[in-house]
């Protein structure tokens, strides 16, 4: 990846934090508890419509890898 994207993305990352204080910590939660080979994630979002749209994946350990690599990418 472009270091000049990097920066960009690190710079998004900590608007997203100031935007939305509760997410981080959530995320984090989740990674120490819930994110492990075999669990399940479940997304679900809300349109202003009011319809609503659910999906889920069970974590393989190539997900595993891609939330460890994510998480390198956030220090």
């Amino acid at each position: 990846m472009n270091p000049m994207e990097l920066l960009k993305l690190k710079d998004k990352v900590g608007t997203f934090q100031r935007e939305h204080p509760k997410m981080l910590p959530f995320f984090k939660t989740i990674h120490k508890k819930a994110l492990a080979e075999g669990n399940v994630l479940e997304i679900k979002a809300i349109a202003a419509d009011g319809k609503e749209y659910v999906s889920n994946i069970r974590m393989t350990a190539n997900d595993m890898e891609i939330v460890r690599m994510l998480g390198e990418l956030g220090k």
